[in-house]
């Protein structure tokens, strides 16, 4: 049962004027009713909604009338009336069409009368004159022809309907031209004028059915004459370029339409448009009305948009159905598919890229229709084998992954429509064996599945062939599909291709077998690959297939749910999972969600059925693997029906998942719970308005399902207890030190549940929150303020908002009022830039109360007397903002003396930031007391003026961050003085004139100034308001200048919003004036195009933004002209390069790329965008590298640009023009052009390839295909392969060692960026064939970057069946032992270019090809004659190593039996080489690194194949020589090379894994390769001297088996067990020093397990517990996870979070102090730890000067440990162990001794806590949440002494009391 809110309509009623309601009053009667009176009742009805019940009677009531002379003269009046009314109702109003429906179903006999009435109607409507009411007359022609057969007979009886429209088109038309660069204005004329056409064409298709074909092809008749006007505008606004694209595109339909009534014959019509498609001029034959109204068509140049639009026009207004238009209308479809895919490589624009690709797949609509006429002609030129076919594949394959979603879908509709035709041509044939059908299939699965067009277009062929047949070429399609879920970007796509695929399949079964022999057979297919994944696959990955792959599975076959939960109840047991798998416990949790909140289950009914217990859900709740921890929370809190009940259970469950998973350091998880609570509150909220209506009406009680068993009110209590016990548990997690994960997850969730349970007053509510609140909780909610994280700050603030009307009674105390107010405004001054900000929210807080007014700033005004002017202001907030401008005016006023004075002890940007808060917070826009407001944005602006003056000095200087005072030696101390001179402002600012100590108040004299002999500490201090001497450093000053412009900049934003307020009223009642506008657009250019410092000039830029968003939307000509002009000026003195000019060169141009961008950014995205092609235009040229600052700049804006993702697809038209810029800037002999050139090619690749995501630099997810590419930039195709040509003319001469070209770089890495697609086809005209010489001649570089680059980018130019005769032919040009010129370079560029190529092929999956083999064999037989090149005769160990590269690429490609002189040989090399003779080397010799690291790669390659199962147990000879490796694997891991042993760890690594993983069993394959090296890695453990080999022998050691392990640490490493424990835990205590990692930790808990018992053990688990990093903590929690697991109870947590086995490590401690007896020695020390060690005084003494003057340094970033929890967790434990019976104490005299040291420590504690300053949870934050934290677990400890001590007492012990 679920409640919907009804939706509330609300109607315009519409009113009469006093002659009509005297008209209607007139023929009205009292004693019957009429029309009249009926009219009269409906026009005095206020509420539309009734005036349509009444307007529903006219039909009813008109039908009663006779036909009397009196009933005539009444109805013509109230006719004329209804007319009016009908003509002045809005076209959207539900009346208009009420009324329309009434008057067509008005009787016969009157319908000419109301003709008449509305004919004089309509006649007054077209007499309008007025341009800006034409929408008007046009929204009612359009309304009467639509369904309103009264209107339609009006326009038929109406002459001046076609003028109207005429002479609209041509006003609209004309006052767009004389409102040009108004775009407000010019775009309500656009959509005036689009509707204007659009009622023309449906006005002549309405008279083509109404008017007689005499009449209408009568060339002197009235209509004629008005359709060939018609004709000749619409021709007109075709071909202007000015208009919209809409207006254009639908000229192009009127065009069509309009030719198409008046041409004659029609058959001929279909060749007039082809004539015109394919350019021809012949007028001949031409009638004389087409050539005089459309002759521009006929005799200019047609535009490609023009062009487009015709061909838009031809398929949507002609008839294609069936053939009807004959052979000249198969002709015109073949032409226009010619136009269109010929204009598909000009069109570049992202509106015009969009509209080519829907018009495209308009066209393949209109080849299916024209299809049905059976035509040959058009069979033979449509099959799928045909040039059009083809290239229109080639279409889809280069737009199938066009950034544009528009392009992407019809891409696809397009390749769907295409498979049709083909499907359409062969009817009666078998699809399957269809060769197009096959060859099609086959290249989409040879594609690689990172290819998103692929997955769209194997659905469309599902669609077409079935699944089955697309699985019988390969049954693993559905796992591979899977296997790529695991990038977001793919699994959409990917989901969507299964869905069709099991669906299909479904189909396909049902149809042709049982379901008991089916179902079997589609669950293996579709279901069993994912419970797998499910359970063992990575986070990403079931995440994604759980999102969007699961809930369609259910969806198909809801069924299949039991089969899911069958198999995975099976093995949860055994697999419940880990931190990285979900397992089967967590996969079963995730199926059971999803099912739930698609309403496939009930959960009550499964947990009564016993198919999941609540322990399994309590398992999942506390789950390592976050997912499964959600998924959990989820089965619980998502479900299909709003208002179904919670169960006790659920809401028992849930408390329990809050208790151990609010500190989740996951943002997202975090997200995730609290979407889900938020859920179950409303449920909560829902079910409980039914149990409340259940119980006021329990009659029907019987409706509700289970309702006799129910109690509601029982029930509303459980959720009553339920939701107070969820606040009470989220209040306690704000205490003192708790982490930001908590403070952000509780905050979170009391926000929903303020939020959800406020229904209004007078509804019953089953919960409020402000019932919940205390004063206590308000204080706790208010020192959240405090917090370094501004979005904890943000969600109390929030939450105190919600609260307002309750948390204000528990907050009266003027006292502490006064204290929060007076902290918030020192805070508002602090040095520490974050401390401002904690001011604002304390400031904005402080606001809403009431009696603040009174009491605080009372107070405040009373100590500042210049305020009392001002006090008589009304109590309105602007008080605030008041006190603070008054007291910043004063700081500005002071900096001016004294800039250093102000950064160190008054930094103005604290009160500017405060203001601005304040602002947003106000509704600006609907002030009381504009007058005052006024006053103080006029005080706001001058401020921020004066503010700017003080501080831009710095920020402008040449070098704002090199201002450092601190320097000692009288020569830097000179060069200083020449620095701070340069910027020095228009005041006397001592900090400008010297370098020297000050003193506040100490008179320094005239004569000192001129003395410029160095201080002894140049360091100036000040004595600041807390009289103590502070430093003050440049970065103090720097930051106390750029903030505070940032903070005037964002002011200055703000302020500009309130412009169009002011606009739409009258001047003196708006807030800021036009002028005042003007001047700050000035102040943001000075200051954008002069600032240095980027943070200044970043934060302007966000505030012009806002100006300039500000100005696009005003309707004053002159304000929406302004980033025009400005825009012009800023690209004249560009241009100008003048010399005095102070645009800034360096620092990337500084400001002046913001500036433009916020120019460009404002200007609106779907238009023509004139200014942005207008600034492309002049940014191009002055790229050209002819003058350098004019260069440098463009190049910086440039870069800016296409960074710029506002601008998104309509910065892409230009990418092409931008690449060549930057390569030719790139060869400039100017360093700074070079430098721009540089940083603006790498923007531009990421614009062109996205921005990469992922490490692999052969990732292809950031790459595209050739013919993709350069369909998209055809104008790069010549550039690039010129260039290109360029640089390798340039390699090929005979000095090219001391050649190197600069763009060479540049053009391998765009060329480098594109791959090989078997989908490149033979009809592009832009062949990869002449890129592939010159990138070989590019591989002789004597640049090694550049050689390797060359490898890469050579494999997408070469297409994939080439690969081995490519490959053949290079090595085949490699140099013999005996050539007489070696060139080294060439050599290895050469093996370079093979090792890509032959890596390309292994990734094409096409091993199995015969053409390969052959190939492959040829490879190897040259490769071997060129073997010298691996071995000693070649002395360049880097073509060495690459050689070897390639021997390695070799061996994955063939079998261990397969060319046995091939193996040979690889041994012969291993046996010959450095690695078996050791190193000969004495010194570093270049490339032998990596030449070791090759030949160990090549040792570990035959070392892998030679161990395989089949050699080691084969008898023949071959394999004999094969399994006899010349190295083993001992070898390596004792080499000196620390480079080879890391080689060697990794690879015994992944055979470990491998055989944990699979268990392959011990007798031969992998296996072998890893016997007896427990010993060999023990005492690598103990002697490894480098890091990453240490830490992956520990890797290898954790995933031994610790049974084979500890047995060998005595004869390896000569320790026992014990003693390498102890090695172990010393070696993580010292982790920190030894910069061990925290992945690594967790070995050594392996140990603890099997041998520590001991209290110091447990004391290190429990720190590990609580260690910052999760993988520390997770594999901590494994200890626990054993001690559950030997634990007998019925049920124990064997997976747990660290929270939970923290809280089960307490008690498992306490537990084995009891079984061993040992309390009376461990509660001690457990008390010891519960009172802590640390001295509270510790970190309270005054900090240095340097330190407590760091800026940034917000203290301890607390992202996890909070010691209170683990302090609440053990004082738990303890108290309960002190309760327990039998209990053996500790000695008495022990517990005085504790007892006297806490109540001393509880004693400092107070006077500490006492000796802080007011509100110290502001001002010292650190210290106060220090001795917070302390006082509470001394009150702890207390409290179990006093237990233990009162025991002791009772048993007769000798404890003292």
């Amino acid at each position: 049962m679920v409640l919907k809110k009804k939706k509330e309509i609300w109607v315009d009623a519409f009113s009469l004027d006093c002659q009509q309601l005297e008209k209607l009053q007139g023929f009205s009667k009292a004693e019957e009713q009429n029309l009249a009176s009926l009219l009269l009742h409906c026009a005095q009805l206020s509420n539309g909604i009734q005036q349509i019940q009444c307007i529903k009677q006219i039909t009813p009531l008109v039908k009663t009338m006779d036909q009397s002379s009196t009933c005539d003269h009444m109805l013509k009046a109230c006719l004329e009336i209804l007319g009016e009314i009908y003509f002045s109702l809005d076209v959207k109003n539900p009346l208009k069409k009420v009324l329309a429906s009434s008057l067509n179903g008005f009787p016969e006999r009157f319908m000419t009368l109301a003709v008449q009435s509305f004919v004089c109607c309509l006649r007054e409507e077209l007499k309008t004159t007025d341009v800006y009411l034409y929408r008007k007359v046009l929204d009612n022609l359009a309304s009467c022809m639509e369904d309103f057969s009264l209107g339609m007979m009006n326009i038929s009886n109406t002459r001046f309907s076609v003028p109207f429209l005429q002479k609209s088109l041509l006003d609209l038309q004309e006052e767009n031209r004389s409102n040009n660069g108004n775009r407000i204005v010019q775009t309500r004329l656009m959509h005036d004028l689009l509707m204007a056409i659009k009622v023309s064409m449906m006005l002549v298709q309405k008279l083509q059915e109404n008017i007689q074909g005499s009449l209408w092809k009568n060339h002197e008749s009235f209509v004629w004459q008005s359709m060939c006007n018609l004709l000749k505008t619409s021709t007109d606004f075709l071909t202007d370029d000015t208009l919209l694209q809409t207006v254009q595109t639908t000229s192009g339909l009127a065009f069509i339409l309009f030719t198409k009534a008046m041409y004659e014959p029609v058959e001929e019509l279909p060749s007039l448009i082809s004539d015109l498609l394919c350019g021809s001029r012949k007028l001949a034959g031409m009638p004389a009305w087409f050539v005089n109204n459309c002759g521009a068509l006929r005799t200019e140049q047609l535009s490609d948009s023009v062009l487009l639009f015709l061909c838009h026009g031809a398929l949507a207004m002609l008839d294609w159905k069936s053939g009807s238009m004959g052979e000249n209308g198969e002709k015109l479809l073949l032409d226009i598919a010619s136009v269109l895919l010929s204009l598909s490589s000009e069109l570049k624009e992202s509106s015009m890229a969009t509209s080519l690709s829907r018009i495209l797949a308009i066209w393949t609509n209109s080849a299916i229709a024209a299809l049905i006429s059976d035509s040959p002609n058009l069979k033979l030129k449509l099959n799928g084998n045909s040039e059009v076919v083809g290239k229109l594949l080639e279409y889809v394959y280069t737009h199938w992954e066009h950034p544009l979603d528009a392009v992407r879908h019809q891409s696809k509709l397009i390749f769907r429509n295409l498979l049709r035709i083909h499907q359409t041509i062969i009817t009666g044939s078998d699809e399957k064996s269809d060769p197009f059908f096959a060859r099609l299939t086959k290249r989409l699965l040879s594609l690689e599945w990172h290819v998103k067009g692929k997955y769209t277009s194997l659905a469309c062929l599902v669609e077409c062939l079935g699944t089955e047949n697309i699985l019988q070429l390969d049954r693993s399609i559905p796992v591979q599909i899977l296997n790529v879920m695991n990038d977001q970007s793919l699994a959409p796509y990917a989901s969507d291709l299964l869905e069709t695929m099991f669906t299909n399949h479904k189909v396909q079964f049902t149809s042709s077998s049982q379901k008991s022999t089916w179902i079997d057979q589609w669950h293996d297919i579709w279901v069993s690959p994912l419970l797998l994944i499910l359970c063992e696959g990575n986070h990403d990955q079931t995440t994604y297939i759980i999102d969007y792959y699961l809930p369609k599975l259910l969806r198909c076959s809801p069924d299949s749910l039991s089969y899911m939960i069958r198999i995975l109840q099976a093995s949860a047991d055994a697999n419940l999972g880990s931190w990285s798998t979900r397992g089967a416990l967590g996969a079963l949790m995730a199926c059971l969600r999803t099912a739930r909140a698609h309403g496939h289950l009930e959960l009550s009914n499964i947990m009564s059925s016993g198919l999941v217990s609540t322990e399994s859900i309590k398992q999942g709740l506390v789950h390592q693997h976050n997912q499964v921890c959600i998924d959990a929370l989820g089965l619980l809190c998502e479900t299909h029906r709003s208002t179904e009940i919670v169960s006790v259970e659920e809401m028992q469950l849930i408390l329990f998942f809050i208790t151990y998973n609010l500190n989740n350091q996951s943002p997202s998880v975090r997200q995730q719970i609290c979407s889900l609570l938020r859920k179950l509150f409303c449920r909560i909220r829902e079910s409980s308005q039914v149990l409340y209506k259940l119980e006021q009406n329990k009659a029907k009680q019987e409706l509700f399902e289970d309702s006799p068993k129910r109690n509601p009110l029982g029930i509303l209590q459980k959720y009553r207890d339920f939701m107070s016990s969820l606040c009470d548990r989220l209040f306690e997690a704000l205490f003192p030190g708790s982490s930001h994960p908590t403070r952000f997850s509780a905050l979170s969730i009391l926000g929903s549940v303020a939020e959800i349970f406020s229904l209004p007053k007078g509804q019953e509510q089953v919960f409020r929150l402000d019932q919940e609140i205390s004063s206590a909780r308000v204080q706790t909610l208010i020192q959240c303020f405090a917090s370094t994280f501004e979005e904890v700050k943000v969600l109390a603030f929030e939450l105190l908002m919600k609260l307002r009307d309750v948390q204000y009674c528990f907050f009266q105390d003027s006292e502490s009022l006064d204290l929060l107010f007076r902290a918030a405004m020192d805070l508002s001054t602090s040095t520490k830039p974050y401390d401002c900000v904690t001011a604002s929210y304390l400031l904005n807080f402080l606001v809403y109360h009431k009696g603040l007014q009174h009491i605080s700033l009372g107070k405040w005004i009373k100590h500042n007397p210049q305020m009392k002017e001002d006090s008589s202001v009304v109590l309105e907030r602007n008080l605030f903002i008041k006190l603070l401008l008054v007291n910043v005016e004063e700081e500005i006023f002071q900096a001016k003396k004294s800039l250093l004075q102000a950064a160190a002890s008054f930094p103005m940007y604290g009160r500017v930031h405060c203001i601005n808060r304040a602002l947003q917070q106000l509704p600006l826009n609907n002030l009381m007391f504009v007058s005052e407001w006024k006053q103080i944005v006029s005080r706001l602006i001058l401020m921020s003026y004066e503010l700017s003056a003080v501080v831009s000095p710095v920020v402008q200087s040449s070098s704002p961050e090199g201002l450092i005072p601190m320097d000692i030696d009288s020569e830097t101390a000179d060069r200083l003085q020449m620095i701070l001179s340069e910027i020095q402002p228009q005041d006397t600012n001592d900090y400008f004139l010297q370098a020297k100590m000050l003193k506040e108040h100490c008179k320094i004299q005239s004569e000192k100034l001129a003395d410029h002999k160095p201080m002894e500490n140049i360091c100036t201090e000040m004595k600041g308001k807390e009289s103590h001497i502070c430093d003050v450093t440049a970065q103090m000053v720097l930051v106390c200048c750029w903030r505070s412009m940032k903070e005037v900049s964002l002011l200055l934003g703000t302020l500009c919003k309130l412009l169009p307020t002011q606009a739409s009223t009258e001047p003196s009642d708006g807030l800021i004036t036009v002028e005042q506008v003007k001047n700050i657009g000035d102040y943001f250019k000075h200051h954008l195009m002069q600032s240095r410092h980027r943070g200044a000039f970043e934060l302007a830029y966000a505030g012009f933004v806002q100006l300039t968003e500000t100005l696009s939307r005003c309707n004053s000509e002159s304000l929406h002209k302004m980033p025009e002009q400005w825009l012009s000026c800023v690209l004249e003195e560009i241009k100008a390069c003048d010399p005095s000019s102070t645009l800034c060169a360096t620092r990337r141009s500084a400001g002046i790329p913001f500036y433009i961008q916020a120019l460009l950014a404002s200007e609106p995205k779907k238009g023509k965008t004139d200014l942005l092609k207008m600034t492309i235009k002049e940014l191009m040229s002055l790229a050209a590298p002819l003058s350098e600052p004019p260069s440098v700049h463009a190049l910086n804006i440039l870069r800016a640009l296409f960074r710029d993702a506002r601008l998104g697809e309509n910065i892409m038209p230009y990418v092409a023009d931008g690449i060549q810029a930057a390569i030719l800037g790139f060869m400039s002999p100017v360093w700074a052009v070079r430098n721009s050139s540089t940083l603006l090619f790498s923007a531009l690749i990421t614009r062109i390839f996205g921005v990469k995501r992922g490490k692999d630099e052969n990732s292809k997810k950031n790459r595209m295909t050739g013919a993709e590419f350069f369909s998209r930039f055809p104008s790069l195709y010549p550039f690039l392969l010129k260039q290109l040509e360029v640089v390798a003319n340039t390699l090929n001469s005979e000095d090219e060692e001391l050649k190197i070209h600069p763009s060479l770089f540049l053009l391998l890495l765009i060329l480098g960026k594109l791959y090989p697609s078997p989908m490149d086809g033979t009809y592009s005209a832009l062949s990869m064939a002449p890129f592939v010489p010159y990138i070989i001649r590019c591989g002789h570089s004597p640049v090694y970057r550049s050689r390797e680059m060359s490898g890469r980018a050579l494999v997408p130019f070469v297409m994939i069946n080439e690969v081995p005769h490519t490959v053949l032919s290079l090595l085949k040009g490699l140099p013999d032992s005996t050539s007489l010129c070696i060139r080294q370079n060439n050599i290895h560029g050469t093996l370079l270019q093979v090792f890509h190529l032959l890596q390309s092929y292994l990734d094409s999956k096409q091993l199995g090809n015969s053409d390969f083999v052959q190939g492959l064999s040829d490879i190897i037989a040259c490769i071997g004659s060129k073997l010298w090149l691996a071995k000693r005769p070649n002395p360049c160990l880097v073509t060495r190593a690459a050689f070897l590269d390639v021997l390695v690429m070799l061996l994955t490609l063939i079998s261990g039996m397969q060319f046995v002189e091939f193996w040979e040989e690889m041994n012969r090399v291993i046996s010959e080489s450095e690695l078996m003779t050791g190193v000969p080397y004495l010194t570093a010799v270049p490339g032998l690194v990596q030449y070791l690291q090759s030949i160990t790669k090549l040792v570990i390659s035959v070392l892998s194949v030679t161990s395989t199962a089949d050699i080691q147990s084969s008898s023949s000879p071959t394999a004999m020589k094969i399994a006899k490796p010349s190295l083993s694997i001992v070898h390596l891991l004792h080499h000196e090379f620390h480079e080879v042993r890391l080689l060697a760890l990794e690879a015994v690594l992944l055979w470990l894994k491998k055989v944990n993983a699979k268990q392959v069993a011990k007798e031969g394959g992998v296996p072998c390769l890893l016997v007896d090296l427990e010993g060999i890695l023990l005492s690598m453990a103990l002697k490894e001297k480098n890091l990453e080999c240490f830490y992956k022998v520990l890797e290898i050691l954790y995933n031994m088996d610790l049974r084979n392990v500890l047995p060998k640490t005595e004869c390896s490493i000569k320790m026992n067990p014990n003693e390498f424990l102890t090695w172990s835990l010393d070696i993580m205590d010292n982790s920190n020093r030894y910069g061990l990692p925290c992945i690594f930790k967790y070995f050594y808990l392996k140990y603890l397990k099997c041998l520590s018992d001991t209290l110091a053990m447990w004391k290190c688990v429990i720190l590990l517990l609580q260690n910052e990093d999760l993988v520390v903590r997770d594999a901590a929690a494994e200890v626990l996870q054993v001690a559950q697991a030997e634990k007998k109870s019925r049920f124990t947590f064997r997976v747990m979070n660290a929270p939970l086995a923290l809280d089960l490590a307490f008690g498992t401690l306490c537990e084995q102090l009891q079984q061993w007896g040992q309390t009376c020695a461990g509660i001690p020390v457990l008390l010891e730890w519960l009172l802590g060690d640390s001295d509270p005084r510790g970190g309270l003494e005054p900090s240095a000067p340097e330190e407590d003057d760091c800026l940034f340094d917000k203290g301890e970033a607390n992202f996890w440990a909070e010691k209170l929890t683990s302090a609440r967790l053990l004082g738990k434990h303890l108290l309960l162990l002190a309760q327990a019976t039998h209990l053996a104490l500790p000695d008495g005299e022990e517990l005085d001794r504790l007892c006297r040291r806490a109540q001393d420590q509880a004693q400092l504690i107070a006077r500490l806590l006492t000796a802080l300053p007011p509100s110290p949870e502001f001002l010292k934050t650190a210290e106060f949440t220090k001795l917070a934290i302390q006082n509470e677990q001394t009150s702890l400890c207390l409290k179990v002494l006093h237990v233990l001590q009162c025991d002791g007492k009772s048993k007769g012990g000798n404890v003292k009391k």
